[in-house]
């Protein structure tokens, strides 16, 4: 797996970087292509060894193209047990209103919130992530 290899690596590779972001979104795909090898290696790497979340995401934040909701894919991709994706889906289910761009303090209320869900419904992150994700769905279904 890609997040597994650059966790273990500590940096993702620009073919890695490109490959997660691309899932979370095929249109940011020119914007991510402009980063470069180095200047992906070094924020990944910052973000993955730092040990505190505003660091981290900040880190992310710094590349071409990326957005909170594909830093969050980055970080699930290399921790999923730790992190969910910020995704609209998820954030219509929480009845919050979407925006074009999340600062850094939205992702970290948005992360404990999550974190705290899933404690409390004793399940994972990511069984908590694709809930709200399937529940918005079923939603937009009805």
């Amino acid at each position: 797996m890609v997040g597994s290899a650059a966790r273990a690596r500590g940096y993702y590779t620009r073919e890695e970087f490109i490959e997660v972001c691309a899932w979370k979104t095929v249109r940011s795909r020119p914007k991510i292509a402009a980063n470069g090898e180095a200047a992906i290696a070094d924020a990944t790497g910052r973000a993955l060894a730092a040990g505190d979340e505003a660091t981290r995401i900040a880190a992310l934040l710094e590349l071409v193209g990326v957005g909170v909701p594909t830093a969050s894919t980055l970080l699930y991709f290399a921790f999923p047990d730790d992190y969910p994706i910020l995704d609209i889906r998820a954030l219509e289910s929480l009845g919050v209103k979407t925006r074009s761009t999340y600062p850094v303090s939205f992702w970290l209320e948005y992360l404990d919130a999550c974190r705290t869900l899933a404690r409390r419904a004793g399940v994972s992150l990511r069984t908590l992530d694709k809930a709200l994700w399937q529940y918005s769905k079923e939603l937009s279904r009805a």
